[in-house]
């Protein structure tokens, strides 16, 4: 009995054992797995992330090479936009300066059919003189050839010769009192001739035209600096172009870069945003856009400096603030690309200088010369009077009714003007029509010079003829023995009128026909 209650312990503590391995090994396998199961869930995670790095990877990759697909394919039409929007400008510009050739040829046009009318109207008048003179006539031819028939004794050869005596004593009588009307309007004018003819012979006087170009050179402390404006990928030129409205042209000068346009404020305002980021250092399209605020701004300074330079230059020292800025306005306008501002300039000085030589009023001539063109600086509203805006700016800054009156002399052309408008007008002459003050072409200009020269050598009896004085006069010589010395003023008045209908001739050309008498012997 003991030996079988140890046996039945023995298989009770042995099947005890046996669960608590069971147990014991379920627990532990349970374990296992669950731990497993653990790093599969990390690793799975760290897939998930790895692959969602690489996703946003990809995503932003695609992106950049889609915003630089987008930049390239913009380029090219970008530039063609500027280039159609170049091409647009230059073709304003050509427009305007076509109307304004044919302004100036409607005026020429009706100067000359006002003189036509004048010239008709003298002729009208001499018709009528003449027919009185002719009913004169023939009342003392009946007189006579009563009083030839009261003398019926007389013979017809003895009555010839006294008709023909007192026919010579009427033509001298006639011719007398022509001589002499002659010499009364030859009085009556001539102060007035003398000076104008003085002024022309001062229009000699010749100085450095101040040519504005499409182009401005600003100057670099390095070549390194081309870079930094040029950018990353052309970022901050093409920034630059972009708000200022101006082209860069960077090439391979040395120490400078070009700026481009044809807007010459604009061009200025560029210049200088583009020499205080080279001075700063600091280059970048957001700075560019604060620097050429600020040349905005600074632009107006410079606009009434401008002008303060002018009037001082002239020794002017009372025109008001208005004035000065709106005379400063003229340096960014051009006139067939003669600055407007150093012209207004030039005429104000020439007009001083002819002033003193003819003891008139140098101040009141420097002023006015100064200011004849400063309605061109006026905005002007389509179908208003030009010139009577000008008059208005004036009378409102002050200036005095004299040299407003001048000025609209001058501007006018009117018949009964003042002297200093006379010297104005010859200032502008000069200053406007001399050689090289207009943009021609220097084959043109001696085309023209020669067509000239060809007029006068078509007219029979010329010898030849030069052209001198830069273009200025015409001295045509004349074969003695084949034209007389009346014939000479014809010649003058056929060519005058030759050169006005057949060729183009700025400003007024002095004819001097010569003829020259030699004796030649020669002695053994």
């Amino acid at each position: 009995m003991a030996f079988l209650a140890d046996f039945l312990a023995e298989i009770v503590l042995f099947f005890a054992i046996f669960v608590f391995g069971c147990l014991f090994g379920w627990l532990f396998t349970t374990k296992i797995r669950q731990g497993k199961l653990a790093n599969i869930q990390t690793e799975a995670e760290k897939i998930t992330r790895t692959a969602h790095d690489e996703a946003k990877a990809f995503k932003k990759t695609a992106l950049l090479e889609a915003r630089e697909e987008w930049r390239k394919e913009r380029e090219p039409l970008e530039r063609s936009q500027e280039e159609a929007k170049r091409d647009l400008r230059s073709l304003e510009t050509k427009l305007h300066e076509r109307e304004q050739q044919l302004d100036r040829k409607v005026d020429v046009l009706e100067s000359k059919e006002r003189g036509q009318l004048k010239y008709e109207e003298e002729l009208n008048e001499r018709e009528q003189r003449i027919k009185t003179d002719e009913v004169s006539i023939e009342l003392k031819i009946q007189e006579q050839n009563q009083g030839l028939e009261k003398l019926a004794a007389m013979s017809q050869a003895d009555a010839r010769k006294m008709i023909i005596a007192q026919q010579e004593d009427r033509a001298h009588q006639l011719a007398a009192r022509k001589v002499r009307e002659i010499k009364d309007q030859a009085l009556a004018n001539g102060n007035r001739e003398a000076r104008e003819i003085m002024v022309r012979s001062i229009g000699r006087f010749v100085s450095e035209v101040a040519v504005e170009t499409t182009v401005s050179v600003v100057n670099l402390p390095s070549d390194d600096m081309k870079g930094r404006i040029i950018g990353r990928d052309g970022r901050n030129i093409r920034s630059f172009e972009m708000i200022t409205g101006v082209e860069v042209i960077v090439d391979d000068t040395p120490g400078v870069v070009t700026l481009s346009a044809f807007d010459l404020m604009r061009r200025e305002i560029a210049k200088n945003t583009l020499a205080k980021l080279i001075q700063d250092g600091r280059i970048h399209p957001g700075r560019i856009e604060e620097v050429y605020e600020k040349a905005c701004a600074d632009i107006e300074d410079l606009i009434r400096e401008y002008g303060s330079k002018a009037a001082f230059d002239l020794g002017i020292h009372d025109f008001s603030e208005e004035l000065l800025k709106l005379l400063g306005q003229l340096h960014f306008r051009t006139n067939y690309g003669q600055n407007l501002l150093a012209h207004s300039e030039e005429v104000g000085a020439l007009a001083g200088m002819m002033a003193e030589e003819l003891s008139l009023d140098v101040a009141m001539s420097r002023r006015a010369g100064l200011l004849h063109d400063i309605g061109k600086a006026l905005p002007s509203e389509i179908g208003s009077d030009a010139m009577q805006t000008s008059i208005n700016f004036l009378r409102k800054c002050g200036e005095s009714p004299e040299l407003i009156k001048t000025i609209k002399e001058q501007a006018q052309n009117m018949p009964t003007r003042s002297a200093i408008a006379i010297l104005i007008d010859a200032a502008n002459e000069i200053s406007d029509h001399r050689p090289r003050a207009r943009t021609e072409r220097a084959e043109d200009y001696i085309r023209r010079l020669k067509v000239v020269e060809e007029l006068a050598l078509s007219f029979p009896g010329v010898i030849n003829a030069y052209v001198l004085q830069t273009g200025r006069e015409i001295r045509v010589l004349v074969d003695s023995e084949k034209v007389g010395d009346s014939y000479l003023d014809q010649l003058a008045d056929e060519l005058t009128e030759k050169i006005d209908n057949e060729a183009v001739q700025p400003g007024q050309l002095k004819i001097s026909v010569v003829r020259e008498i030699r004796a030649v012997h020669y002695a053994r």
